[in-house]
């Protein structure tokens, strides 16, 4: 379903940004531990990250699993155009792909970039021929293979 929770852009200073830096990088890291770090008081490390919280900045805490660890050696973006009437029906049935990890609704040549972690090339071959093929609206598919990937979490970015 689209996003519709649009709220204004939340102003953040420089201790908001090292709290979240500090959290993206440990985000199990006690509220001691963030004030030791941030250089702040508990009190405030506390209340900075509640604040974080009910604003919707902080939206929540994740564990980092390694793909590869589990088994999942292929990643691949798969680019696609689909009839326009039907792209809120194919992007529901897109989230439910064996191994799908990311979908992006997008603007120029492809409406959506898909993001798929599978064990083999077989069963690549088997989300894209027998899975996104059979989708009556797709028109087209291009897959692309990822072969190696570097990410910046999330809040890390340097502010503008």
């Amino acid at each position: 379903m689209p996003r519709t929770d649009r709220r204004p852009v939340r102003q953040t200073d420089e201790i908001d940004r090292a709290i979240l830096s500090a959290l993206v990088q440990d985000g199990r890291m006690s509220v001691n531990e963030l004030a030791g770090r941030t250089g702040v008081s508990r009190a405030t490390a506390y209340a900075r990250v509640e604040r974080l919280r009910a604003d919707g900045v902080l939206k929540g805490f994740r564990a980092e699993v390694d793909p590869a660890a589990l088994g999942f050696a292929i990643t691949a973006m798969i680019l696609m155009n689909v009839d326009q009437n039907d792209w809120a029906a194919v992007r529901e049935a897109l989230v439910h792909l064996p191994g799908f990890e990311y979908l992006a609704v997008t603007s120029g040549g492809f409406d959506f970039v898909v993001v798929v972690r599978v064990h083999d090339v077989a069963s690549l071959r088997d989300v894209v021929l027998h899975r996104l093929h059979r989708i009556p609206a797709v028109k087209s598919t291009q897959t692309v293979f990822v072969l190696d990937e570097e990410r910046q979490p999330v809040g890390m970015a340097s502010p503008p």
